[in-house]
């Protein structure tokens, strides 16, 4: 059995003029070497190999479709949009090996995957169609075929498809986690919304300050207020009120008290007026009259 020696630290007492003190102590120690995983290796040698495969057939389509593309656009979106023929079939076999542990999930693309290969083969079956060499078109569109080929081959060995029992209970926990990543969003949706009515309804409650504070003394307002103010009238509005509104009732109604009317417009319109918005108003009705 092989041995490989690995260093290895532990705490041990050393004292120095009687005081002891816990130190660390390094010392070697041999331990077995497992078996090399032959299984794991080769696994990962066709693995790399078949990521080679992949650069390559990536090159040789590009050149074959670009230089099909090449004969009515320019070079350069030419060759980029050939490179989308391989690319394709590609994106689709990542997304198969995301789901490898659940069959149902990767059919649609590996489907998918099959269909963009073939035409990537069409494609560069016919620039060699179109070159004179249909036999090297036909040999070149098969450089693909094998390289999807040998990657389904490592994707199925790769794949750990579950039970059925498994299967539905991993499906049950997915559609739990998604359940609430998708509340995260409804969440942020519903507070937006109700922030947008709340806003809506302070504006609709309370109009804004149109008529701009002036120093100047009313001569109309009394100086000398009376110690019993006069009764607000029963008036009837239809709909929501706002302070203005509310404040032009009073006055087209004859209330010449500011205490009443203040009462009034917090009785109908809104119940946090402010005594100075209402009075403002007030002085800007009375001098409208």
């Amino acid at each position: 059995m092989k041995t490989r020696t690995v260093q290895r630290t532990r705490l041990v007492p050393h004292t120095i003029d009687g005081k002891t003190e816990m130190v660390l102590e390094r010392y070697e120690e041999q331990v077995p070497v497992p078996p090399r995983d032959w299984d794991r290796t080769i696994l990962a040698a066709v693995t790399a190999a078949a990521g080679l495969l992949l650069v390559i057939c990536i090159g040789w389509t590009t050149a074959s479709v670009g230089g099909l593309l090449d004969r009515v656009v320019h070079p350069v979106p030419a060759y980029g949009a050939a490179l989308a023929f391989d690319l394709a079939w590609m994106m689709c076999m990542a997304l198969e090996w995301l789901a490898r542990y659940d069959t149902r999930r990767a059919a649609l693309p590996r489907k998918a995957g099959h269909a963009a290969l073939l035409m990537a083969m069409v494609a560069v079956a016919v620039h060699g169609h179109l070159e004179g060499a249909l036999v090297v078109g036909l040999i070149g569109a098969t450089v693909s075929a094998i390289v999807k080929g040998i990657w389904t081959v490592v994707l199925r060995h790769h794949a750990k498809p579950l039970d059925d029992k498994t299967q539905q209970w991993v499906d049950r926990q997915r559609a739990d986690a998604g359940g609430q990543l998708a509340m995260v969003a409804v969440r942020r949706e519903l507070a937006r919304a109700r922030a947008l009515v709340a806003a809506e309804e302070a504006a609709l409650r309370t109009a804004p300050d149109t008529v701009p504070d002036r120093p100047d003394t009313d001569p109309e307002q009394p100086t000398d207020r009376p110690e019993t103010p006069e009764p607000v009238p029963a008036l009837t509005t239809a709909g929501p009120m706002t302070v203005r509104d509310a404040v032009r009732n009073a006055a087209d109604s004859g209330i010449t008290d500011p205490d009443a009317v203040l009462r009034y417009v917090r009785t109908v319109a809104d119940a946090n007026a402010k005594e100075e918005t209402v009075t403002r108003y007030l002085r800007a009705f009375r001098r409208s009259a």
